[in-house]
């Protein structure tokens, strides 16, 4: 499921593509949701663990990809910490919920973010409550985040 806390998070990680730059290994970069995750939000073609095929750039390195990319892999990579998800834009939020549908996952957000008009479940830890939809989500989040 996926779990957010809203608002300050002291034990969350704050800057996620630095832990992405000293963490991750060759085997985060090949795995076929870390791909997919690539493809759909940078548009980027993973070639092999060092190569990513920027429409953009070229040919980059996994640590060029964009930080919304670097941060979802992170969380799913390392589910059992805390990822300031608020540097990932809306073009993340499917990814946090299919990530949240596979594991136990818990963000910070310090920020609305639009998790789309499909129903779903995310758990406002900082509410005790469990949400559905966005219209669910808009009245808990908006008055946690200031």
């Amino acid at each position: 499921m996926l779990n957010i806390f809203y608002g300050d998070m002291p034990q969350a990680i704050y800057n996620p593509a630095v832990y992405f730059k000293n963490t991750y290994t060759d085997e985060w970069i090949v795995d076929n949701l870390s791909r997919a995750m690539i493809e759909d939000v940078d548009r980027s073609t993973v070639l092999g663990p060092r190569v990513i095929d920027s429409p953009v750039f070229g040919g980059i390195s996994p640590l060029e990809l964009s930080g919304g990319v670097k941060t979802l892999i992170a969380i799913y990579k390392m589910p059992e910490l805390v990822f300031n998800a608020s540097v990932c834009g809306d073009n993340c939020a499917k990814w946090l919920l299919k990530i949240g549908e596979l594991q136990n996952i818990t963000i910070n957000l310090r920020h609305l973010m639009d998790f789309g008009d499909e129903p779903f479940e995310i758990n406002i830890l900082n509410a005790n409550q469990i949400v559905h939809n966005m219209k669910e989500l808009l009245p808990i989040a908006g008055m946690l985040v200031r």
